[in-house]
């Protein structure tokens, strides 16, 4: 049976910790009231009973501890505390019901009447020896009902707090972890700094990224954009859990902790506060509003498939990831949202959003793309539907209005018009599919004359750095960067698969042509599994790749990749690009150090011959 605590949102110490007072009982929708649980029958089947919970020896904090959606006042914690790693196979109660389903045994079955407490503490310094200022605590309970998940607020901003769970009554505690606040919209800020994440694959290779992150604390807070999970099974080294497909709540519940039981996404969690979004992997692969590319309301996914609709599927997911991220639920008024913004003093704007699930039309489905080429321009095509488009297109007007330095756009696809081959094809599944959704965006932007934007992004599990430009529309010019109105970073996957090595020639002649194709993109690299870190200040934002030679092993080896800079006011990267140098892949006007292999033709093995430069 599982047990985590999550969302405690260190309510100030008088608050009186109840099942009223945990969000997670509530559902992800005030519109959709029934998707929550029903509170005062928990609390009558917990209390009036007389249950007793677990003892403290029987539990053990399997997942460690996480923070994360930092405001000037309150960050979200979580934890998990459990008898193993083992997951509970029933199923949510929603309100008007007093059992559980049980997957497993396909039968309905009495509710765990059994509440765990738990208190935690906020300190402002980690002493060890108990002898910590304790700036807020409180108690939280919680059951199976929610997969044992909680929230609680009362912090200054900017500030660095430790925190740490405590099982009631005994001296059980979890790992201290560390977490940090936002600034005061209004607060003068000489620099924060982001570390980058994007598709972690868990039977895909080890978490190299997050660890070396961690282990280096260079940075304040980590933006995840998506692909934090993947839905697909897998055998091997690290098969997944459950090992096929997963469609149902006690499925995605059980990948997530699965995932969570990584040594460096454990580390990376405990010591520094997440800004999370989704991509499509959370849910299903090329996620739309309509379905998925595998699985759609048609009568085979009925009576041939998993026997669970698209929406179904979806509330599956959506409660799981809600459960097992340290994120808050920006908008209970409105179904599926997840974007959200946070504004850290006048330094920055992050605007943090869904192009995936929320209202996106169709997008390419692996049989359709010839259908998608014929209406990827088409002005009704939205990857975010209306609602959060006009919110985006506000929030970027608001930010200049408001004299923010930067705005940042953490989104989950690539942004950029990117040509992948000579014939001149897009993808159907990033931005290139709805260009008009594009078009408005650059329009509004340049209209507007919104500039100092850095759009973030992941998904293709490749590194590329681009100008953001509108071409066609606005004259560009390549060689200075003039009449680009921003920067594009898109960082490569934690451990996702790439481009197929060795680095040179295949890796190294695919970012060539990539970079000889598309006159805005600047660097492309596609090898390395890794992230970069972003460094904020008035005057720059500075961008560094980093790079993990292998995920086939847990290893802490990491290589500076390349550097960028982009100035204030200049709207584009700064030259000469990347200083001039990259270490891998292709850069436009620049070096590359590449190495000079030779394969053995017999047993297919490159051996390293020398290093040479190469212009760009």
């Amino acid at each position: 049976m599982r047990f985590s605590l999550a969302y405690v949102t260190l309510l100030a110490a008088t608050a009186a910790a109840s099942f009223e007072g945990n969000l997670n009982y509530e559902s992800p929708s005030r519109r959709h009231a029934g998707l929550g649980i029903d509170v005062p029958l928990v609390q009558r089947r917990s209390w009036k009973r007389g249950n007793v919970a677990y003892k403290p020896e029987e539990l053990s904090f399997t997942h460690g501890v996480a923070s994360g959606d930092p405001w000037p006042e309150s960050v979200i914690l979580w934890t998990r505390i459990a008898p193993s790693n083992g997951s509970d196979a029933s199923e949510v109660t929603v309100k008007g019901t007093s059992a559980l389903y049980n997957h497993e045994t396909e039968k309905y079955v009495k509710a765990d009447p059994n509440p765990i407490c738990l208190d935690w503490k906020v300190f402002k310094s980690k002493c060890g020896n108990g002898t910590q200022e304790v700036i807020t605590s409180g108690k939280a309970y919680t059951t199976s009902d929610i997969d044992y998940t909680v929230e609680a607020k009362g912090l200054k901003p900017l500030t660095k707090y430790y925190y740490q769970f405590t099982v009631c009554g005994s001296n059980k505690k979890s790992p201290m972890g560390r977490t940090k606040t936002a600034p005061n919209k209004d607060d003068d800020v000489s620099r924060l700094s982001f570390a980058v994440f994007s598709c972690s694959n868990f039977p895909n290779g080890y978490f190299n990224a997050y660890g070396n992150a961690a282990r280096k604390d260079k940075h304040d807070y980590v933006i995840h954009l998506g692909d934090y999970i993947y839905e697909t099974g897998k055998k091997g080294e690290r098969a997944t859990m459950p090992n096929g497909t997963i469609f149902t709540l006690h499925d995605y519940r059980t990948r997530h902790g699965q995932y969570r039981t990584d040594p460096d996404l454990q580390l990376l969690s405990k010591t520094h506060p997440w800004i999370t979004t989704w991509d499509d992997h959370e849910f299903a692969n090329n996620g739309y509003r309509d379905g998925f590319s595998a699985l759609n309301n048609t009568e085979d996914s009925f009576l041939k498939g998993p026997k669970v609709t698209v929406d179904t599927r979806k509330v599956n997911a959506v409660r799981a990831y809600f459960e097992w991220m340290p994120i808050r639920q920006a908008d209970l008024d409105d179904g599926l949202r997840i974007w959200r913004s946070f504004q850290m003093g006048k330094l920055l704007d992050l605007i943090v959003l869904d192009t995936r699930n929320y209202d996106r039309s169709i997008t390419s489905l692996g049989w359709n793309d010839h259908y998608i080429d014929l209406i990827r321009d088409d002005p009704a095509r939205t990857l975010m539907g209306s609602r959060q488009e006009n919110w985006f297109y506000k929030s970027l007007s608001e930010s200049k209005d408001r004299g923010a330095a930067w705005r940042l756009v953490g989104n989950q696809i690539i942004f950029s018009r990117i040509f992948s081959n000579d014939k001149g094809a897009l993808s159907g599944d990033n931005w290139n599919g709805y260009i008009a959704n594009r078009n408005r965006t650059l329009q509004h932007l340049y209209d507007n004359k919104i500039g100092n934007n850095i759009f973030l992004a992941g998904d293709s599990h490749q590194n590329w750095v681009s100008d953001l430009a509108w071409l066609g529309s606005r004259e560009y010019d390549m060689a200075s960067g003039k009449g680009a109105i921003g920067v594009e970073f898109a960082g490569t996957a934690v451990s996702s698969s790439g481009r197929a090595g060795p680095i040179e020639p295949a890796a190294g002649d695919y970012a060539r042509g990539m970079i000889k194709r598309n006159e805005e993109m600047m660097w492309q690299e596609g090898y390395y599994r890794g992230y970069f870190q972003l460094d904020v200040t008035p005057k720059e934002v500075t961008a560094q790749f980093f790079g993990c030679p292998s995920v086939a092993t847990r290893n802490g080896w990491e290589i500076p990749l390349a550097n960028f800079t982009v100035v204030s006011g200049e709207d584009h990267l700064h030259r000469p690009i990347a200083g001039g140098r990259a270490e891998s892949g292709a850069l436009r006007f620049g070096e590359v150090k590449h190495t000079n292999l030779t394969r053995n033709t017999e047993t297919g093995e490159w051996k390293v011959i020398g290093f040479e430069k190469m212009f760009i």
